[in-house]
């Protein structure tokens, strides 16, 4: 796909997720898209296997993970990462788990991802999708602000004989930013109807499993099959639950390898993670990298 058309094809892209509020990318046009961004085919290659090198979760037996803070500049038209930071999501972002406000360290991404083509690539293309647009805004964010902050998670699923992976086991909830994107890797040994993402009215509970819901608040039903299937979601505006990853072959581990990027505008005081949301530089993992496109949005 030459730049022009990839660049046309990301405006309909922002143009449906400001009509409907989410907007789901298949994986074939995604690598035509993240090709023209600037992503390899050997990085592509390499994207598949990264989730091989995660390690176990701070509170979920059932995942391995790894995550990273990146700091979206359209003033300055670049991306850089920012320095680790513990992590919490609480009741009052929508979030309903045993581990809501707790701080949470993460084993940290590290360069065989944040160096990845394709995964810079994909922090682009949702810049060029999300920024300027006007949504539902939460209370102590700035948005004041120019810049946009992304916590990015790699993660591992896995499914036993002896224990349920669950891409979502706070059930029905908000991720605590102002957009959520959620891009498929690979799976091994799961079923076609495992880890179905529903999206709900905000007028749904918090806390219960996904199929318990309100069929009526029922927004939208997604499910990541094919390398890259994208999902975005305007985070305060729809709540969004997933059902568990489940085994073909109960002999076997089933996996499902994803990536999530939370993005959303810097803290003010008052907010639970205003002390744990510095935009410095990561002085032993350092990365940045170049938004040329994004001159289509700030010009």
């Amino acid at each position: 796909m030459k730049y022009e058309s990839a660049m046309s094809t990301v405006m309909d892209v922002r143009s449906e997720y400001i009509r409907t509020r989410w907007a789901f990318v298949d994986g074939a046009s995604m690598v035509s898209l993240l090709s023209s961004l600037g992503a390899t085919d050997e990085d592509f290659e390499r994207l598949k296997l990264v989730s091989d090198q995660l390690e176990s979760d701070p509170t979920l037996p059932f995942r391995k993970s790894r995550n990273g803070r990146i700091c979206l500049d359209p003033r300055t038209r670049r991306g850089y990462r920012l320095e680790t930071q513990p992590f919490v999501l609480s009741r009052e972002e929508d979030f309903v788990r045993h581990d809501s406000e707790t701080l949470r360290g993460f084993d940290e991404v590290q360069d065989d991802l944040q160096l990845n083509t394709a995964l810079q690539a994909m922090l682009v293309f949702k810049f060029l999708v999300i920024h300027g647009v006007d949504i539902a805004r939460r209370p102590r964010l700035d948005y004041g602000r120019a810049e946009w902050i992304c916590t990015l998670f790699n993660l591992r699923t896995v499914t036993t004989a002896g224990l349920l992976g669950e891409p979502a086991l706070e059930g029905v909830h908000s991720d605590g930013v102002d957009h959520t994107m959620t891009t498929f890797l690979s799976a091994r040994n799961m079923t076609a109807d495992s880890a179905e993402t529903f999206l709900h009215d905000m007028r749904e509970v918090n806390g219960i499993r996904w199929n318990e819901t309100d069929p009526a608040l029922v927004r939208g039903r997604v499910g990541h099959r094919d390398f890259l299937d994208t999902l975005l979601v305007v985070d305060h505006e729809y709540k969004h639950s997933v059902s568990p990853v489940y085994q073909i072959d109960d002999t076997e581990s089933a996996l499902r390898d994803m990536l999530i990027f939370f993005t959303r505008k810097p803290t003010e005081k008052g907010h639970v993670s205003f002390r744990y949301d510095s935009v410095a530089p990561h002085r032993t993992l350092p990365m940045s990298f170049g938004m040329p496109a994004a001159l289509a949005l700030v010009n």
